[in-house]
């Protein structure tokens, strides 16, 4: 049993990361503190001044636990990670979790190249970016590739040199073939670093070489020709436009600012790489009504580089977040390099500072509904569900399904939604391996057993899809289904409460089967859309990996191993009979019942099965 006081006389004065739980224990908030014990007895004063917000949280408080840690910024980062990991719903949350693409310069290879890239990594190479959009990276690559002749094919050079014809790019003239030697590697540096000082913004000697060559081949007469430097050069004036100047310092920098309505908030950053604008992006915030600005940011600052490799030199906002010493510190750590926050108040940086405000607001104001809608669709769809039932906390969802063609090479899968929203990331998939034919409880039994023993291992992970229990479990079917998992929960001592979806004749859902009876459902209310998309979720995930497998050839069929049996009558056998003990053990005349066997080919069947069986006895 928790005792309250007793725990919080345990509580060190050291620094580290606090963790609430509800009495479904549910972590419900993450902290951090310079001193746990001045921190968390805070919360349980009788004299405390809090918002109405965290009271709420404060009433639902059963237990606690903490971390300790040995510096703030320690627990700054472990502060960070929890709430990534948990999501708690008092947490000030940042709604998405986006990664951009950079730009990647391999300088550190002999002939160096420009690459896409998903993510910086620390690997020698030079990364511009992060992009908003994995088009104007490409876009990008191409043109300079084309105005500057560099390679883009994967050789490793000079170990390759020779060994292969030049391809394509170099027959048409946009490389000039180092993998042949036709270049020295000092002079294709020399064209790489030119390169490299283009995608800096350097694009003033690149654009008069062009000029000349179009003008000079117009002159000529080399109408054709001048018409292809004319559309360089366009280009070039493009990605030049695409990298709109803000500064001339060429620092790197977000610039993040924010607006606010109801309990929602957006936040805008525009991305300044080498001075110079390369895109920018929004961000949605929930659970902000009770925040103040300072929090918010603070929140948000904490949650989005957490989650990026990249941290820009500068940051701009508005006003000064809370912890803004302890951040800064795990920024320039994150970094490398020290981080400064600055607060523009006049002058260009001021009106950049404005600009991106007035693009939040307008995206408040356009997606408001879109927001709702979200919500409705999601954690609302949810608490009709929860109405339904007349349960509480449901918040993770399992779902399970079966596929197969006749009982030919079954496999099962599990979805997994959180909050109404898929998360993959937990999605699993399983090989039915003791159940053969048409037994779709049986295969539903095993997978079951499998999912839930796993759960039961020691020291599991909670990052683990089986390492957490689901609030309920969702069945694709009435009681035979929902009979099933109760009795593979109740011979594992598991208590989760299982609810079948019940179809009516056209294979549609009509309501829920749950505790021993059918409860009907509004066809036309986000809890019944929820429902669907989970069946339909769990359908498709089982379906893809079972043409997955036959696809990628990944499971032999012994009917492969009979003279005289393609795809064709492989396929006919296995619709037409249950199970591969069925073809063993039919005759040659049922077997040339179907239309698209032969004499020759029922013996071959009939045949093959007779000395396999013989061989096994």
């Amino acid at each position: 049993m928790f005792n309250r006081e007793e725990e919080l006389k345990k509580l060190p004065a050291k620094p580290g990361v606090y963790l609430m739980h509800d009495k479904s224990d549910e972590i419900i908030y993450v902290g951090k503190a310079v001193s746990l014990k001045n921190r968390v007895r805070q919360y349980f004063q009788k004299s405390r001044n809090v918002s109405p917000k965290i009271e709420r949280m404060i009433e639902r408080i059963a237990w606690f636990e903490y971390i300790v840690t040995d510096s703030e910024l320690e627990a700054l980062v472990l502060e960070c990670n929890l709430i990534k990991e948990h999501s708690p719903r008092y947490n000030t949350m940042l709604k998405d979790g986006k990664s951009y693409p950079f730009l990647k310069a391999t300088i550190q290879e002999a002939y160096p190249r420009l690459l896409f890239a998903h993510q910086m990594k620390r690997d020698g190479c030079k990364y511009f970016g992060p992009f908003t959009s994995s088009k104007a990276i490409r876009d990008t690559i191409e043109l300079v590739n084309k105005l500057f002749h560099l390679r883009n094919c994967r050789k490793v050079l000079p170990r390759d040199i020779g060994k292969e014809r030049p391809c394509l790019y170099h027959q048409i003239g946009q490389c000039k073939a180092p993998c042949q030697g036709a270049v020295s590697q000092e002079e294709y540096r020399a064209g790489f670093e030119k390169a490299l000082k283009f995608l800096q913004g350097d694009t003033r000697e690149i654009l008069s070489e062009l000029t000349e060559k179009m003008q000079q081949a117009s002159a000529e007469m080399k109408f054709e020709e001048a018409a292809q430097y004319r559309d360089l050069i366009q280009s070039v004036k493009q990605v030049t436009e695409r990298q709109k100047i803000t500064s001339s310092d060429n620092e790197d920098r977000d610039i993040v600012a924010m607006a606010r309505g109801g309990d929602e908030a957006v936040v805008q950053v525009f991305f300044i790489r080498g001075g110079k604008m390369l895109g920018r992006e929004h961000y949605y915030l929930t659970g902000v009504k009770e925040e103040s600005d300072s929090a918010v940011l603070s929140a948000f600052v904490k949650q989005m580089y957490a989650g990026t490799p990249y941290v820009p030199k500068e940051i701009w906002m508005e006003e000064e977040v809370e912890d803004a010493a302890a951040i800064l510190e795990w920024l320039s750590t994150k970094r490398g390099y020290k981080v400064y926050f600055r607060y523009p108040k006049r002058g260009q940086k001021e009106r950049m500072l404005e600009l991106a405000k007035r693009n939040a607001e307008l995206v408040l104001i356009k997606d408001a509904e879109k927001l709702k809608e979200e919500r409705a669709r999601t954690v609302g769809a949810m608490e009709e569900i929860q109405q339904l039932l007349e349960m509480d906390g449901l918040k993770r969802v399992e779902s399970y399904d079966i596929s197969n063609i006749n009982g030919f090479e079954t496999v099962g899968s599990m979805v997994v939604f959180e909050n109404g929203k898929a998360k993959k990331s937990d999605y699993r998939k399983f090989r039915i391996r003791s159940v053969s034919g048409p037994d779709d409880y049986g295969a539903m039994r095993e997978m079951l057993t499998r999912r839930f023993e796993h759960s039961r291992r020691e020291g599991l992970s909670e990052l683990d899809s089986f390492g957490r229990l689901p609030d309920i479990i969702f069945m694709d079917g009435g009681k035979g289904q929902v009979n099933i998992a109760e009795e593979v929960l109740s011979n594992l001592n598991i208590i989760v409460p299982v609810c079948g979806m019940v179809k009516d004749d056209r294979h549609r859902t009509r309501g829920l089967y749950f505790q021993n009876k059918e409860i009907p459902i509004d066809t036309h209310g986000q809890g019944f859309r929820l429902i669907t998309r989970i069946q339909d979720e769990t359908h498709r995930f089982a379906i893809e990996y079972h043409k997955q497998i036959r696809s990628k050839g990944q499971v032999h069929s012994v009917l492969d191993d009979i003279p005289f049996i393609g795809p064709a009558r492989r396929k006919a056998l296995m619709r037409h009979f249950d199970s591969l003990d069925d073809i063993r053990k039919a005759g040659l005349e049922e077997l040339m019942e179907l239309p698209e066997m032969n004499e020759q080919a029922a013996r071959e069947v009939v045949s093959f099965f007779r000395q396999t069986d013989e061989s096994e006895s």
